[in-house]
């Protein structure tokens, strides 16, 4: 993967103030970016195959009683365009991430979303937004409901990284089919709404976790938390109604860390090296970015950030598949 030339000026990650307004407010501030994604959607998939999965993945979501369902309605309303409902239920993705501490004991998060979605990094934006917990700013992008990178300062930061593929047959093709008929059985949140749910409802670290680790979810998934007190860390890795939770400092590609949910079949580019380099990268002192290096770093990667709550600082960039697509952002209080 190359980096952009020196003489390459980089675009800003938009930050946006949507207070409680929701995704249709952050929409209605970012429109041109969820045209974009929505155009690089029907181009990857074709717009028979997305208009297929939105009427179903919009069946499920009636049939299930998301209550993100209505906000789903009004954003593809709003766009007047087919695509939201299938790209809402997304989960084709990679990610590597970690919790450990700084050397002054501040909990800190890293991670890097991998997506083969181009046009994902480009178009990434931070809303700030306000909870009935308080206020948290969200890694994101215009037309999606729910929540993958956020950080709700001095209460915590979370992430989602895919879990493996369960092993039932085998067969690639055929072992992704029964996760996806299960899936599609089950009335429980996607990991993604359940996370938002923890940043609008949680007051602190001990909360968000007892909801991440009990409440029932659609798929399988791997949550990464940092607190903002010292030793408040932990990754909790999901199956549908079951939970093991390994404590800070701790390192995750998207395979098991525990015995016990089997070996499973780990998601995209070289899992296992990844998983093993963020290990080995967070032991050092935290030092912006330095730590996304290959294969963190790969073509798939779309966005790469740094997540402190206790002092409210957060880094992020975007990238795409030849690089940074953005400039580094750095927030703090």
């Amino acid at each position: 993967m190359s980096d952009p030339s020196p003489s390459m000026i980089l675009p800003a990650i938009p930050v946006l103030d949507i207070g409680a307004g929701g995704p249709l407010a952050l929409l209605r501030q970012a429109r041109p970016q969820a045209d974009a994604l929505l155009a690089a959607g029907r181009r990857q998939l074709s717009a028979p195959v997305l208009a297929l999965a939105d009427r179903r993945g919009r069946r499920w979501l009636a049939r299930a009683g998301n209550p993100y369902l209505p906000e789903i309605d009004a954003i593809a309303d709003a766009l007047g365009r087919g695509g939201i409902h299938a790209l809402n239920l997304s989960y084709e993705w990679a990610c590597t991430s970690g919790v450990a501490a700084d050397p002054d004991g501040s909990m800190v998060l890293r991670r890097t979303l991998d997506w083969p979605f181009h046009g994902l990094g480009r178009n990434t934006v931070v809303a700030r937004r306000n909870g009935a917990a308080g206020a948290w700013l969200d890694i994101t992008w215009p037309g999606f409901v729910g929540v993958f990178t956020a950080m709700a300062p001095g209460r915590f930061a979370a992430a989602i990284n895919q879990a493996p593929l369960r092993r039932r047959t085998g067969l690639l093709a055929v072992d992704w089919l029964l996760d996806r008929i299960a899936c599609g059985r089950s009335t429980a949140l996607p990991p993604s709404h359940l996370l938002r749910q923890a940043f609008d409802r949680c007051r602190d670290y001990a909360e968000a976790k007892a909801l991440l680790a009990t409440a029932p979810i659609c798929l399988p998934a791997l949550f990464i938390l940092a607190g903002s007190r010292p030793g408040e860390g932990c990754i909790i890795e999901r199956t549908e109604t079951e939970a093991a939770l390994v404590t800070a400092p701790a390192a995750i590609a998207n395979g098991w860390l525990t015995p016990a949910f089997g070996r499973g079949r780990a998601r995209g580019f070289d899992s296992p090296t990844r998983q093993c380099l963020m290990a080995a990268r967070q032991a050092e002192p935290c030092d912006g970015l330095a730590w996304v290096e290959p294969p963190i770093a790969n073509p798939y990667t779309r966005l790469a950030a740094v997540l402190d709550p206790a002092r409210a600082r957060l880094t992020a960039q975007a990238w795409e598949r030849t690089g940074p697509a953005t400039s580094v952002l750095h927030l703090a209080r």
